[in-house]
């Protein structure tokens, strides 16, 4: 029985769709709906109910694919060990984080990641959204947050702080900002989450923690765009170090309040490396995790 094939009927039966599979596998809609078929003709049964509006798994199908899925997995867990004894990592990694870490902090690392592993895919799926490992197939994450839950592996990758930032023209303009109290009297610029745009908390190096009413006409997603505003003059902003650290270090931000901790929600938050809960890892996802950690931290 092709392997390949019960790949395929896992994935159309998380999916639901022909079409939508096909689209992901840059197949014909038709090959992937005959390929089903033909493995429902070399088992005997029928795996997928199919009408003109919907598709669903009969009572045969869910218990094949119950029995199925976790013998893939033992599949791919065996390879993987047997090809970190004779090779290097290689095949296809899928790999998610937010729409602006991915762009600044992870890409720009892709180029001595490929050095370090030629024949390791790597796919960067870039979104805002916390997409679902396993629906999606990815075998790595990047989530940002104070804590991540669910049935999920997790591991620190850095941690992150905030701060308030404005361009060296903006503070040229406009009454001087000595204290955080100063911000509610000027127009600052806003992250389009509802928690980022109603108040900001400081707290300085006693521990005492004060809370600064905001307000502003311009509100921006992804954070990079926020980013750009603020070098523009545009505006004070709520920024992490990790997206403002060269505009920083070349004099293009000024950080307003460095004595102070700085949040729209709460003071501990991270960056952490996620990946689907299993008993193995695989070495694709051991050397990229090793390799961002590495490099990040640094």
């Amino acid at each position: 029985m092709n392997i390949d094939s019960l790949h395929l009927l896992l994935a159309v039966s998380r999916r639901g769709s022909f079409a939508a599979v096909a689209k992901e596998r840059d197949m014909d809609p038709s090959s992937v709906s005959r390929a089903i078929a033909d493995l429902e003709g070399e088992l005997g049964l029928r795996i997928f109910q199919r009408s003109t509006r919907s598709m669903t798994l009969t009572e045969a199908g869910e218990i094949y694919l119950a029995r199925l899925e976790p013998l893939l997995d033992e599949l791919e867990h065996a390879r993987d060990a047997a090809a970190q004894v004779s090779s290097a990592p290689r095949g296809l990694l899928r790999l998610t984080a937010s729409v602006t870490f991915g762009q600044m902090c992870v890409v720009p690392l892709l180029g001595a990641f490929h050095a370090s592993y030629p024949d390791l895919k790597v796919e960067c799926i870039f979104s805002d959204e916390n997409l679902d490992l396993v629906s999606e197939r990815m075998d790595l994450a990047i989530r940002l947050a104070p804590a991540v839950g669910g049935d999920v592996v997790v591991a620190k990758l850095i941690e992150t702080r905030y701060g308030v930032y404005a361009s060296p023209d903006y503070l040229a303009r406009h009454p001087p900002l000595m204290q955080p109290s100063g911000l509610s009297r000027h127009q600052v610029l806003l992250f389009n989450l509802r928690a980022y745009r109603t108040h900001w908390l400081f707290r300085d190096a006693g521990g005492h923690e004060e809370r600064v009413e905001i307000q502003g006409n311009l509100t921006f997603a992804p954070a990079s765009a926020l980013l750009t505003a603020t070098l523009g003059g545009l505006g004070p902003a709520l920024l992490p170090d990790w997206l403002v650290a060269d505009a920083v270090a070349q004099g293009l931000l000024v950080h307003l309040f460095p004595d102070y901790a700085a949040t729209a929600t709460t003071f501990d938050t991270a960056a952490w490396i996620v990946y689907p809960s299993r008993s193995y890892l695989p070495n694709k996802v051991r050397v990229m995790a090793d390799f961002l950690r590495a490099k990040l931290q640094g």
